[in-house]
């Protein structure tokens, strides 16, 4: 592999151990730096989670719109570097308000997925870059794994050790970079900066001009929402439904970050090369939502872990996607297309928690109506047959190989 590409990929990697490295001692270093119970500490935890999001939202344009104009490598190495920074920060924080910082700092310098989305599409010929985008889902899918695990390990050696980790881990990536990465973009590609460009509401309004994009956006909105139902409700639900502890969820999701990146980072090729982008999508989509009935229904968490790999195999639709927006966009336009990308998926980070927590609630409640722990996977199901249609319906698709 050549060390760009695992530059790129090790930074998406360290990305989401970030996220999933902090998670197990959050709730402790809340408490530690406010006093408060635990009902407390998950208030602001959810604060600081939403803070996190919102900033990646406000900031993935501005970012991608910044690295058609000067550069990849520049953005890349500064917000690693600031990323160092901003966990060692974190693990000197005494305040809540600190955490808050570090949190609007760290959710900022998350954005920058969408300029090593854009180094990737640079980088990448047409038809290799659905593949090389499952390749950045599979990287987020390993951090997704290891992130909690080595977190949990380093949790035993007080709640700061993890953030002193991650600010390791992003400052050695950052070295290794700044001796292997070369600038994707030259005079050819460059881009003026613009205002108008750099924002959500603008960039959206530019991409979405772009043939037949709007509808792709609309559906991975969409099915953002409805994929999210696995982080958000899942240990909610598997011990409501099944009885299990911390230790299973965290096993049973373990396991779905591995099918996810065995998919996006080995099997998307054959599959593309088989059934094309669109037919990639389709395909996805049909298995995601067989998936999200079967766990809406069922009452074994043996049967829900063998429907591992359908779940898996779903998430070839959103780096195909990605692949056709990419192939449509010029490219002096990938880092803004990547940037609405990055805030498109951040929005849906926000709402679905909010969506999927009180569904399951409405239908958990005691003395709720209809009693159905797996609600919110056949909302899931609902949104996602939405998106299928979406898909079918369309007639004026971008020409896809």
């Amino acid at each position: 592999m050549r060390l760009p590409v695992l530059f790129i990929l090790i930074t998406i990697m360290i990305d989401a151990m970030g996220i999933g490295l902090i998670l197990p001692v959050m709730p402790a270093l809340i408490q530690e730096v406010e006093g408060l119970g635990l009902t407390r500490a998950a208030v602001w935890g959810g604060i600081l989670a939403t803070i996190f999001a919102v900033m990646q939202f406000m900031f993935g344009p501005l970012l991608g719109a910044i690295s058609d104009r000067y550069g990849r490598r520049p953005v890349l190495l500064v917000a690693l570097a600031v990323m160092a920074l901003d966990y060692i920060l974190m693990a000197l924080a005494h305040t809540i308000w600190l955490l808050v910082i570090g949190r609007i700092i760290g959710g900022i310098t998350a954005a920058t997925q969408s300029t090593a989305g854009a180094y990737m599409a640079d980088i990448s010929a047409p038809q290799e870059k659905s593949a090389n985008f499952g390749l950045i889902g599979a990287a987020f899918g390993v951090g997704f794994v290891l992130g909690p695990l080595m977190g949990g390990v380093l949790a035993e050696y007080g709640t700061r050790a993890p953030f002193y980790a991650a600010a390791f881990l992003a400052a050695a990536n950052l070295i290794f970079g700044w001796f292997v990465l070369p600038e994707t973009v030259t005079d050819r590609i460059r881009r003026p900066f613009s205002w108008r460009r750099a924002n959500p509401v603008g960039a959206f309004r530019h991409i979405a001009a772009l043939p037949g994009v709007r509808r792709l956006l609309i559906v991975t909105f969409v099915y953002g929402v409805a994929f999210y139902v696995y982080p958000a409700i899942w240990a909610y639900f598997g011990q409501e439904r099944f009885g299990w502890g911390p230790g299973m969820v965290g096993l049973s999701l373990g396991m779905f970050g591995i099918g996810i990146a065995v998919v996006q980072g080995l099997l998307i090729r054959p599959i593309i090369a088989w059934l094309g982008d669109r037919g990639a999508v389709l395909a996805g989509l049909t298995m995601d939502v067989a998936a999200f009935v079967a766990l809406g229904f069922v009452t074994n968490g043996w049967i829900a872990l063998a429907l591992t790999p359908l779940t898996a195999l779903g998430s070839v639709a959103a780096p195909a996607l990605q692949g056709i927006m990419s192939r449509t966009a010029q490219d002096n336009q990938q880092g803004e297309l990547q940037g609405v990308l990055t805030s498109t998926q951040a929005v849906a980070t926000i709402l679905a928690p909010l969506v999927m927590t009180q569904t399951f609630y409405a239908f958990t409640v005691p003395g709720a109506q209809i009693y159905m722990p797996g609600a919110p996977f056949l909302l899931a199901a609902v949104l996602t047959l939405g998106c299928l249609g979406l898909m079918l319906a369309s007639s004026r698709q971008p020409r896809l190989p």
